[in-house]
């Protein structure tokens, strides 16, 4: 909508500002309207509405039910709904010991998944590329025999991501620098139809969240911690990305500035105290730190060890909990966020990490007297990055739905069998795949 509303109030753009006005009021409706109500809802003509909505059914944006008797007139109204059977954003993730890919629908339902469970740490990035590619082909493929049509293909990857370019800049935990994450995988599918973005997973989790919650707040910031430590700023239901897309970072913020060297190559970094792998160094428990979704579930591990009381663990915990709590102080103070949700090893390990963190937070934020900020555990999951990656796909339609019309009617006119793409990898090698 920003993008709408930066050009002139021309009668093209403004009939562009009313489809997605129309739509947005279909989508958060919570339940079936009638295109009468969206006009007395949105100030529009009822033949401005019934032209908009005969475009967004048309597009496969929009269903219409069966209809119902309407309250104000008694006589019988077709209700609309936001059409979950013909459009879908495939979200694929790309992390340390997994591979993932998951096609979305409009309407917010998984209609496919995949996960490959294969360290991807000292591989080279073309290989992995083309496994995503590969598992790309494979979610256009199933989903396409139910109707469905990919609008867009989004990647997480780990790391500090050029964002606008797709540039996975550094990646310490798979020793990546300067990857054109991108221009391989786009080469890799031959992507030449469909819009492809690529960010950071802690960006794409913070948006998996915002979706998993639609009624929750659209302010807060969402700390992701598995091997790595991130963050992901939302405000006003907006990611913010910083001018490059390289906000985010926390887990490489100092809490401690004459610590223990990182791999970043800064000292006492919030990672050194508050990641996985710093964790279970101070318990003494193997260095094999694995994320849920690869299926090594180094956090039950922690978990074990906490609810039986055990000393050295609950110190690492107290430990991680006051790293966290230095830096996210400082992250509010200049943000000015509410909010603090935990995702990935920190949501089941809240119970003994919260206290300290919330200790800090309200010793160290100026504003805490007058608006203390909330700690809450994430409800995404560990398959936050890859939902909102999917999701961001369906959000950018969603968002824009007049694109979506000229690409649907370009595809038409060169005949193209669908507005999403056919021309991706056929000949891959066979991966081990779960889920």
């Amino acid at each position: 909508m920003r993008a709408l509303e930066s050009r002139p109030a021309r009668q093209d753009s403004l009939r562009e500002r009313n489809l997605a006005l129309v739509l947005k009021q279909i989508a958060d409706a919570l339940a079936p309207v009638s295109r009468a109500e969206v006009a007395a809802t949105t100030g529009l003509t009822r033949a401005t509405v019934s032209a908009l909505v005969d475009a967004l059914v048309g597009s496969g944006l929009v269903s219409e039910l069966e209809p119902r008797v309407a309250k104000a007139t008694g006589r019988p109204a077709t209700g609309l709904v936001i059409d979950g059977t013909r459009i879908g954003g495939l979200g694929v993730e790309l992390n340390v010991d997994y591979l993932a890919a998951y096609v979305v629908d409009l309407a917010g339902t998984v209609r496919h998944r995949e996960v490959v469970r294969e360290d991807q740490r000292g591989r080279a990035p073309e290989r992995s590329c083309a496994a995503l590619a590969a598992m790309v082909a494979r979610a256009v493929a199933a989903v396409a025999a139910e109707g469905l049509v990919v609008a867009g293909v989004a990647v997480a990857v780990p790391g500090l991501v050029d964002w606008p370019a797709g540039v996975l800049r550094f990646a310490p935990n798979l020793g990546w620098r300067d990857i054109d994450v991108l221009g391989l995988l786009s080469r890799a599918a031959e992507l030449t139809r469909v819009p492809v973005t690529v960010d950071s997973q802690a960006n794409f989790a913070a948006l998996g969240e915002l979706h998993s919650v639609p009624a929750g707040p659209g302010d807060f910031l969402h700390v992701s911690g598995e091997i790595g430590v991130a963050a992901g700023f939302v405000v006003g239901r907006e990611l913010f990305h910083g001018t490059r897309g390289w906000s985010g970072e926390i887990g490489h913020v100092a809490v401690e500035p004459d610590g223990p060297a990182c791999r970043c190559g800064g000292r006492g970094c919030l990672e050194r105290f508050a990641g996985q792998e710093a964790i279970l160094r101070a318990i003494e428990l193997p260095i094999a730190a694995g994320t849920n979704l690869g299926g090594q579930a180094t956090v039950g591990r922690i978990v074990e060890a906490a609810s039986a009381g055990d000393a050295r663990t609950l110190q690492a915990l107290r430990t991680a909990g006051r790293a966290l709590g230095i830096a996210v102080a400082g992250a509010i103070n200049l943000l000015d966020l509410p909010e603090v949700v935990l995702g990935g090893i920190y949501a089941p390990l809240i119970a003994w990490i919260a206290p300290e963190l919330q200790r800090e937070v309200n010793r160290r934020v100026l504003s805490a007297a007058w608006a203390p900020v909330t700690v809450r555990p994430g409800t995404a999951g560990p398959e936050a990055a890859v939902l909102g990656a999917a999701g961001a796909v369906t959000r950018a339609v969603m968002r824009d739905p007049a694109a979506w019309l000229r690409r649907s009617a370009s595809e038409s006119t060169s005949g193209s069998a669908s507005p999403g793409f056919t021309a991706v990898v056929a000949s891959q090698p066979r991966v081990r795949t779960s889920g």
